[in-house]
């Protein structure tokens, strides 16, 4: 399971990555009373197939392909919305799409580093931030529900593979 720059962006083996999120679900299903049907096993096997987040779309072109036949919409946004709730993907909203999280058995604050190059995907959890955004809250009387940071920009592969499109934030 990938959590840090060091392995995000190397070339390795997804096949760990997604035996890993899978035995996580069945532990997270199993804790919380849900059945992991094959539906869900094999949309979060998609997901967690590369480090790109994946929208619905693509999630159903894969899996129709997969399964040999038209897997409906309703039936993988009911199964996303499932694997959201608990906690086993995130939806990225900036660019409508989802990507496994590694850390489903604990609440964390979600702060994902999007690369606009080639859209390679890391989650990162840190108290540094949650902690002041929570105060932040608070401090206006406003209730917390999730914490989700996007960020954007360029992951450390394509900095080196284009030294000149190097965008500085403002």
């Amino acid at each position: 399971m990938l959590t840090n720059f060091d392995t995000a962006y190397q070339d390795h083996d997804h096949d760990h990555c997604v035996e890993d999120a899978l035995r996580l679900a069945h532990r997270v299903c199993e804790q919380k009373g849900q059945r992991f049907t094959s539906l869900r096993q094999a949309v979060l096997e998609l997901v967690w197939s590369c480090h790109k987040p994946l929208g619905a779309y693509e999630i159903i072109d894969l899996l129709s392909h997969r399964e040999g036949r038209r897997i409906m919409p309703p039936t993988v946004y009911r199964t996303l919305d499932f694997l959201v709730e608990l906690g086993l993907v995130h939806k990225i909203s900036s660019i409508n799409a989802f990507i496994g999280c590694p850390f489903p058995e604990r609440r964390h604050s979600h702060i994902f580093l999007l690369c606009r190059e080639c859209s390679c995907t890391l989650e990162c959890s840190t108290e540094k931030l949650s902690d002041p955004i929570q105060q932040l809250a608070v401090d206006h009387g406003f209730k917390l529900e999730a914490q989700n940071i996007e960020l954007s920009g360029l992951c450390p592969r394509c900095q080196k593979t284009d030294p000149d499109n190097r965008k500085e934030f403002r």
